[in-house]
């Protein structure tokens, strides 16, 4: 028999394993040793071992003798009921992770993006987050100078992000959405509409520009225009692209963007398309993740549907104005 200080010393160097927590729960629910040790495939002897080893480490007799064999002790049901958890807990984590249900689901998405995708990609991933996933829910995080979104993928702050700038961070994954090519939009009663767009006039015109979102980036636009020796003359900024159509309405400025947004808004305002003087490179729209939800299921369900979504903003609108459903 252990002495009390032999009972301890035996709980601080001992250690509680799956094996010994499998024989624990499969003593405490045979309640005999000539059970446990045929269920488990072991010798009677193998198994009185263990059950020396699991009354030293949690210092209790677990079981004692009764009027009809084996009984369980008071802290025995309760290390059955432990057993139970612990042996749950380690199947679960063995077990590969369970199939996203969208139709069911009610996870939170938070997904990073410019305020130039509001009036064309984001509202169709909505879209397809309501059609599939409608108990789920979405929340778009605009990006700024002062936001570090790299930080917040790696946190899980954010799910995924979707951008446009030239340089990305190499630890993240990307995948590539669309590309479109600049154009010129500007009011349709302008001059130039009807004379045509030069190169002078373009670098000579007033210019409306976005307010940088992307601290230390330069957009395409103007990094083009620089390894040319060119630069355009930015006279006012705005920081909501749903603004560029009002301000163009009423100005004589020019506004230099993807040929799939100046298109959108040309359909409903006074406002003309006009190709760029020069040659550019093209807009390239990419989403970004972080290696910790590279596998997630639920987030390789949302990046399917934003690529989808990113197809129907190239593909245009179905004939009954509605974005059709690639997916």
């Amino acid at each position: 028999m252990n002495t009390p200080n032999s009972a301890t010393g035996a709980r601080q160097t001992d250690h509680l394993d799956a094996n010994l927590l499998r024989v624990l729960h499969t003593l405490l629910t045979e309640r005999s040793v000539t059970r446990t040790a045929l269920k488990l495939g072991k010798s009677q002897p193998a198994i009185s071992n263990l059950l020396r080893r699991l009354r030293d480490i949690t210092g209790d007799p677990i079981l004692v003798a009764g009027r009809n064999g084996l009984a369980p002790t008071g802290r025995g049901e309760e290390l059955l009921r432990l057993a139970s958890q612990g042996l749950a807990v380690m199947e679960s984590i063995a077990s590969p992770a369970p199939a996203f249900e969208p139709e069911s689901s009610q996870r939170v998405f938070h997904l990073g993006a410019p305020d130039y995708l509001s009036v064309l990609l984001i509202p169709l991933i909505m879209a397809g987050v309501r059609r599939r996933a409608p108990n789920a829910g979405l929340i778009v995080h605009a990006l700024s100078a002062d936001f570090d979104y790299a930080a917040a993928l790696e946190s899980g702050a954010l799910d995924l992000v979707i951008g446009n700038w030239p340089e990305q961070p190499q630890h993240l994954h990307l995948a590539q959405l669309f590309e479109d090519e600049l154009v010129c939009m500007l009011n349709s009663e302008h001059p130039v509409v009807k004379k045509g767009l030069s190169l002078k006039y373009y670098l000579d015109m007033a210019h409306l520009a976005p307010t940088p979102y992307m601290m230390g980036h330069r957009s395409i636009i103007d990094s083009a225009l620089a390894e040319q020796g060119l630069k355009r003359q930015i006279k006012m900024t705005i920081p909501y692209f749903g603004m560029v159509p009002y301000v163009l309405a009423q100005t004589d400025m020019v506004f230099t963007t993807s040929r799939c947004f100046a298109r959108h808004f040309s359909r409903q305002w006074p406002i003309a398309v006009l190709p760029m003087p020069l040659a550019m490179p093209k807009m390239r729209f990419f989403m970004l993740w972080h290696e910790r939800a590279h596998a997630a299921p639920e987030v390789q369900w949302l990046r399917k549907l934003v690529a989808g979504a990113s197809r129907e903003v190239m593909a245009g609108e179905a004939p009954d104005g509605r974005a059709q459903d690639s997916q």
